[in-house]
């Protein structure tokens, strides 16, 4: 009975409202904001480590904007005319526990042509310089590849119902089964699902090997527990 419950709820928070990863609006301007160096600091250091994986980080729009509505740094996101679902946040090579690799060696602005052409997956000039040097830094590629790498692996993703979901109570573990349901080859326990303070979906972590391929997350690697209640912000009340 209770295999067929879960079952049943899969499908129903499944289809007609399946969407892609694409935003749902977006509009470049002729110039953004430039982007200020990302350097290693005291706190975040420089850390040269083996790659034992990949994370996949994706950020519910809707809930980030409600939280940033009122920052004016925040405009070409959550301003206007503008509208995003699920953003990219970045892919990040993973280590052991806490001491996967970051800011491996000092870098360049990324050029404004290669900003404006994945601003619309990653809505931040400044977002995108961080996830660069940060993490993609690390992984021997050039700022071209590691985005065409990111991008190419969240265009592919679709999304169960989001507004549906959104009407009815929700655990973690039910929405990573939904978001398998409709993502062949990502299965359910490759999906981390966080939430802020407040209980509301913040982002989807997903775990991949070291060839990219979707893979079960490593025990204790964050999120929340399958069982924890998670609210869906609409972007509106």
């Amino acid at each position: 009975m209770i295999r067929i419950a879960k079952a049943c709820l899969v499908t129903l928070l499944m289809l007609p409202g399946m969407a892609s990863a694409q935003a749902l609006q977006c509009a470049v301007p002729a110039s953004l904001p430039t982007p200020h160096p990302e350097l290693a600091t005291v706190q975040q250091p420089q850390r040269v480590r083996p790659i034992t994986g990949y994370t996949l980080a994706l950020t519910w729009a809707p809930e980030y904007c409600h939280g940033n509505a009122n920052d004016a740094t925040k405009s070409f996101e959550c301003g206007g005319s503008n509208r995003f679902g699920f953003t990219l946040h970045g892919l990040w090579p993973d280590g052991v526990g806490q001491e996967w690799p970051q800011y491996c060696t000092s870098t360049a602005l990324l050029a404004p042509e290669l900003i404006k052409q994945h601003v619309c997956a990653t809505p931040s000039p400044q977002l995108l310089q961080h996830e660069w040097a940060k993490h993609g830094t690390c992984m021997g590629t050039t700022p071209a590849a590691y985005f065409a790498r990111s991008n190419g692996l969240y265009g592919k993703l679709r999304y169960p119902d989001m507004d549906r979901l959104s009407r009815r109570p929700l655990t973690a573990g039910q929405f990573a089964a939904a978001f398998a349901a409709v993502n062949p080859g990502v299965p359910a326990d490759a999906v981390r699902v966080t939430a802020n303070k407040k209980g509301w979906l913040d982002e989807l972590w997903l775990c991949l090997d070291k060839s990219f391929a979707y893979a079960r997350c490593t025990p204790g690697s964050g999120g929340l527990t399958r069982d924890a209640a998670v609210k869906i912000w609409r972007g509106h009340r």
